[in-house]
């Protein structure tokens, strides 16, 4: 099993797979701050997903109602625009059933061309002398003023920079906790705004103008928005003041409690009254929809009936939001629960919020948190990336996803918390496609190393084994449990020298090929060939149960093959097979330039001596008593306690006669019986009593296979009777290897 130096497989070192994998995710963490303007659009995505999921709650009695000027209502009343004077009949119906605040989602920027003065005026330019009686309201403005007036009635501007057109100052009184909102929040230029005469009749004015998104879904309002040096409250906050009858709004900043954190101002929160809204982004109100399944919409052409009074339960202590859904009134948005709803629905949304104080939020903690999963999420799978296999290494990617994913889902549901999974899965998709291509190289070289380097010494399911399990082969020397087998030809020497080297190969080959067919199919691992000596042992580089039993069948299935190769080739090759099982250093052991998968140790030592004694014993197959100790269903007889050269302290030594079928054999268990006594009276120095015993064994069949055993036993009682020893332990002190 011998390859050059530079044939190893090099696996990457854990602190510089570690390393690749913290910079890849250094630079995630970068371009996550970087990009994040286009990254927050896969977030918006991902929570427009949990809103569809699980919508806010629906108040089961809203307090707010829509007066929709629907295609019914147009259809029934004309063609927008109506005359003021049938608006103003809609606000004085909806005030006197009991709004709490009427608010437009509009705004009238134009005089009422309907009015009677206007048409007055031009029918006369054209002579004609038209009189009309002085009561008759001419203005229909004036007429729609006067009914503003009479109740709490928020009108409508739309601050843009697109108009510049001047804005009224806002109607609600601001102060504020912190720095002036102003200094810090994005301006526009101006805007569109009503009529002189209805803003100086209103008892509120607020900003209904929906924020710019990349893909017109409304995911938030702005609480105030800036606009030509003036504040304007949204109009749904705006329609909440003027229904509490509060005064002004209370704006919190960032630096409200006279501290400053490390980043910019912004603002905090809106107070109206006994009402607060949490702000987030440039003074934004993150909106959580609901639908609004429970809320009343009342067609505008009802309020113009004469039985509106019946519509009294709907609108009594409630805001009126007056909005459209007519497609040709063009005020159609998208939102995260439909792709195309009234926009007066989105205010509706931000009221009924407030009222129940139902707010999505993003805690000041929370981008601290999202690094924080995201670089401990990502060295976790760095570590298993690092000694695992791609397989578990993608399950535990998975996993890890599943994990971030369904924290963030959990914090929306449980808490309303937006807590953005997006770094943390950016981080972890970045290592993990980073480095498993490289993981992968890695993997099918060692795998291709495995199979080429043990290719010929273990079996193909033990290969296969360890080339997916690379981590198993440990390249350096490490101390384990194995069982050493050493194996060679009886009479060898003598035999070589009557054929030719042709000839002499082809016996060896013979040989050789069932001896390693019969090792491999009992996964062992070969380490080398002597001539005719086999070396092979158990339990390395790959772990292998039950291993000394596994090795006794093996020895047992080279003799059967012997004994096949000698009826095939009318031969007559006999072997001696020593194993002995215990602690050994196994690993690549060479030089740099030349090296080779072996084992050494006393272990290795004495199962060399074993075999060697396999020779003097005359037995075909001797093992040591720890070989013996985890093999016990097995064929053994104990032949002798001997002290090996190189050794002080005695071994007993074992035969390997059969399998467990020999066991059962009533003749062999008489003859181990049999065996034993002889054993037990030649080390009690009863000379004269083993004789008779060793006369009694040779009767046995079983006795045919071990004569030489017998003979030599004989021949050492013969000598013991003879001259008895002055000090007896009956142990054998071999003087040969």
């Amino acid at each position: 099993m011998t390859r050059t130096a530079n044939a190893r497989p090099l696996r990457p070192g854990k602190a510089r797979l570690l390393f690749a994998g913290v910079l890849v995710l250094l630079l995630t963490l970068v371009a996550d701050v970087v990009l994040r303007d286009g990254l927050a659009r896969l977030s918006d995505l991902l929570f427009d997903a949990f809103q569809r999921s699980a919508p806010r709650t629906a108040s089961a009695d809203p307090g707010v109602v829509v007066v929709d000027i629907d295609e019914a209502s147009l259809q029934r009343v004309g063609q927008w625009p109506w005359p003021r004077d049938q608006i103003g009949q809609l606000v004085d119906t909806a005030g006197q059933l009991g709004a709490a605040a009427i608010a437009f989602d509009m705004v009238f920027t134009e005089p009422d061309r309907t009015s009677l003065g206007p048409q007055l005026q031009r029918l006369r330019a054209q002579g004609l002398d038209i009189r009309l009686p002085p009561q008759l309201a001419l203005d229909n403005d004036a007429l729609f003023a006067a009914t503003i007036v009479r109740h709490p009635v928020v009108m409508g501007v739309a601050p843009a920079d697109e108009v510049g057109r001047e804005l009224p100052p806002p109607l609600a009184g601001l102060s504020f906790a912190g720095t002036d909102p102003r200094q810090y929040l994005p301006a526009v230029r101006g805007g569109l705004s009503n009529l002189p005469v209805l803003t100086a009749a209103a008892s509120g004015l607020g900003s209904f103008s929906f924020p710019p998104a990349h893909d017109n879904i409304i995911r938030s309002m702005p609480l105030v928005t800036a606009a030509a040096g003036q504040l304007y409250p949204g109009l749904g906050v705006e329609a909440l003041r003027v229904a509490q009858g509060a005064s002004g709004l209370v704006l919190r900043s960032t630096d409200a409690s006279g501290e400053r954190g490390g980043g910019p101002l912004a603002l905090m929160s809106v107070k109206v009254g006994a009402l607060e809204l949490p702000a987030s982004g440039h003074g934004h109100l993150r909106l959580h929809y609901s639908g609004m399944p429970h809320m009343s919409v009342i067609p505008a052409w009802q309020l113009l009936q004469s039985d509106a009074a019946r519509l009294a339960a709907k609108v009594e202590g409630r805001i009126v939001l007056v909005g459209t859904s007519a497609i040709g009134l063009r005020d159609i948005v998208a939102t995260p629960l439909a792709s195309a709803a009234p926009g007066v629905n989105v205010h509706a949304e931000l009221i009924d919020q407030a009222l129940n104080q139902q707010f999505l939020q993003r805690p000041d903690w929370a981008r601290g948190a999202e690094v924080l999963v995201a670089v401990l999420g990502t060295l976790l799978l760095l570590l298993v990336l690092n000694g695992s296999r791609p397989l578990l290494s993608s399950a535990v990617l998975l996993g890890l996803l599943v994990a971030v994913l369904g924290g963030a889902w959990w914090a929306y549901r449980r808490h309303a918390w937006l807590l953005d999974p997006l770094p943390a899965v950016l981080c972890l998709l970045a290592v993990f496609l980073t480095l498993l291509p490289t993981l992968l190289f890695i993997g099918n070289r060692e795998k291709r190393f495995v199979r080429s380097a043990f290719g010929r010494y273990l079996s193909p399911a033990l290969v296969e084994r360890l080339s997916h399990d690379a981590q198993a082969l440990k390249l350096g020397g490490e101390s384990r449990p194995i069982t050493v087998l050493f194996s060679d030809i009886r009479g060898f020497t003598a035999l070589s020298e009557n054929l030719s080297p042709d000839a002499l190969t082809s016996l060896l080959n013979r040989y050789l090929t069932p001896m390693t067919d019969v090792l491999l199919a009992h996964e062992a691992t070969i380490d080398k060939y002597i001539g005719d000596a086999i070396m092979a042992f158990w339990n390395a580089p790959v772990d292998i149960a039950a291993h000394p039993r596994k090795a006794c069948l093996a020895a047992l299935g080279m003799v059967a093959a012997v004994d096949a190769l000698n009826r095939e080739s009318g031969g007559a090759i006999r072997i001696g097979i020593g194993l002995n099982t215990g602690e050994a250093c196994v690993g690549n052991l060479g030089s740099q330039q030349r090296f080779s998968y072996s084992a050494i140790g006393d272990t290795v030592n004495l199962a060399s001596r074993v075999e060697g004694l396999t020779k003097f014993y005359g037995v075909t197959v001797l093992v040591t008593g720890a070989v013996k100790m985890q093999a016990t269903d097995l064929a053994f007889i104990e032949v002798d306690r001997v002290r090996v050269v190189g050794r002080s302290e005695p071994v007993v030594l074992h035969a390997l006669l059969g399998n467990a079928d020999l066991v059962a054999d009533p003749a062999f268990q008489q003859y181990a019986q049999a065996h034993a006594q002889m054993l037990a009276r030649y080390r009690a120095a009863e000379f004269d009593a083993a004789a008779l015993a060793l006369q009694v064994l040779r009767e046995f069949p079983v006795a045919a296979s071990l004569a030489a055993l017998h003979d030599r036993y004989a021949d050492r009682l013969e000598q013991l009777r003879a001259q008895p020893p002055a000090q007896w332990d009956g142990i054998f002190t071999a003087t040969a290897k």
